[in-house]
């Protein structure tokens, strides 16, 4: 099924650079024509890809900004005709992308709330159907691998082959300093099963706040992300919506130069002797890790057949506290984060009661 899309190298689409081919910038939301004029000419010189501005705005309770609707599209159709920009909107069904094309947008994208409805990415699928413009999957807003995977297989079964996953990361999930879960992972996994279709971060929506989308995007990029998708504003303090994560145009310059390129191959003899011996160390402490967890599986059945012969339940709540707390403090002492290890224990610790009934 991978091999059915396109490979950015042949979408025909240039901007970016060297360490982000595919660089979207723009504001969260489209407030009014001067403001994206004002952040198109202070982003001039970024060479971005796509200039995104949002024209709807899904907003958890009533009454806040809810974007400027058609209007936007207005704007960015002459921000387009006066800078040469390639501009892009959000869309969440099939009246959006219906305008959304009537205003000839250069691409669309997919938001993490409509994401997790198939039915709400089908209708966008169908109204796509016959039009091969660019369209960016955001991942779902909670932590959901075949959603995602579900809603790039509805738009490419549309006959659409450009087609990106751009990661924004997850609710529900520990967020530590930051507004939501990156989910490395989420993104690593579907790279594994859909390796074609282009992989983005959204280093803004994960941060929350700016201070953290310099770290976030040089993550990304370690981790062979092929672009950013960063919200840009002319005044943050004003934006009506998502204020704390817009960057300043200025800022958006800084973050894209700062950026530290890595290969995926390179290194002299000494770097991959070394590299060598190190996975062997890793692939030998990974047949320790699965020995050691098969030998506490059958210590628990072992466990579980004692407290079914004595008629006792098999979750005992008090005493897996006092084991959380001990492994936690004991994985702080040797520099492990506790989040870490409480999500690996709290796994191991499903595992064993499943093995004790």
């Amino acid at each position: 099924m991978s091999s059915d899309y396109l490979h950015f190298s042949d979408w025909g689409i240039s901007g970016g650079g060297s360490c982000c081919p595919i660089l979207i910038a723009g504001p969260c939301s489209a407030e009014s024509e001067d403001q994206l004029r004002q952040v198109a000419m202070r982003l001039r010189d970024t060479g971005i890809t796509f200039f995104r501005a949002g024209a709807w705005k899904p907003r958890t309770r009533p009454g806040a900004f809810e974007g400027a609707g058609e209007d936007a599209l207005k704007w960015l159709g002459r921000i387009r005709e006066e800078f040469g920009y390639r501009c892009m909107v959000e869309v969440a069904n099939a009246k959006h992308v219906g305008l959304a094309l009537a205003h000839k947008m250069d691409a669309v994208w997919i938001g993490s709330r409509t994401t997790v409805t198939p039915f709400a990415v089908q209708e966008i699928a169908d109204a796509l159907s016959g039009v091969d413009i660019p369209v960016f999957v955001k991942n779902p807003i909670h932590l959901d691998l075949e959603l995602w995977i579900g809603a790039i297989e509805r738009l490419r079964g549309a006959g659409i082959r450009r087609i990106g996953a751009v990661l924004r990361g997850c609710g529900g999930v520990a967020p530590g300093k930051y507004r939501n879960a990156p989910c490395w992972q989420l993104a690593i996994d579907l790279k594994q099963r859909l390796p074609v279709v282009p992989c983005l971060c959204d280093p803004s929506h994960i941060a929350g706040n700016t201070e953290y989308i310099l770290e976030l995007s040089q993550q990304a990029i370690n981790l062979d992300f092929q672009g950013l998708m960063l919200e840009v504003h002319p005044n943050p303090n004003q934006a009506l919506s998502d204020a704390k994560q817009q960057l300043t145009p200025e800022q958006c310059n800084t973050i894209i130069k700062s950026l530290k390129p890595r290969s995926t191959e390179g290194g002299d003899h000494n770097y991959q002797l070394k590299l060598d011996q190190l996975r062997l160390e890793i692939d030998q402490l990974d047949v320790t890790l699965i020995t050691t967890l098969a030998r506490r599986m059958k210590v628990s059945r072992e466990i579980g057949n004692l407290k079914r012969d004595n008629h006792i339940i098999v979750l005992q709540a008090s005493r897996w506290e006092r084991v959380l707390a001990q492994v936690i403090a004991k994985g702080k002492k040797v520099g492990l984060d506790e989040e870490f290890v409480a999500e690996i224990y709290n796994r191991i610790h499903l595992e064993s009661i499943r093995q004790q009934q």
